[in-house]
């Protein structure tokens, strides 16, 4: 005669799904939702991002791990490498940062 199979054998047994990873994002330019598009060509080893509303694209390397969600995101760690020392003031365009020089408000209006 065999031994009965335990319960906590059957609990065991069942794998567990993994989240999905989303592949379409919102942009960072437009802020449209569901816009931004991520396309990875293995055979060239680069990879693009391109918004369908205001036709941003973003081309990164790639390889065989590369995900859409890791070129959305090299993208949006670029656009902040980019924005570093600009100052945005709501009267006035957005200006570069003078390091000697204090702030100071904008004369002119806007």
């Amino acid at each position: 005669m065999g031994k009965r199979k335990s319960r906590s054998s059957k609990l065991m047994a069942a794998p567990r799904k993994q989240p999905k990873l989303e592949k379409e994002f919102t942009c960072p330019f437009c802020c449209h939702p569901h816009a931004i598009e991520c396309r990875i060509n293995l055979k060239d080893r680069f990879a693009v991002a391109s918004c369908r509303i205001c036709s941003e694209k973003y081309f990164t390397k790639a390889n065989a791990l590369t995900e859409p969600v890791d070129v959305y995101s090299d993208w949006i760690d670029a656009c902040e490498i980019a924005n570093e020392g600009v100052v945005v003031d709501r009267r006035c365009r957005p200006r570069l940062l003078k390091t000697e020089a204090k702030k100071t408000t904008c004369d002119r209006s806007c």
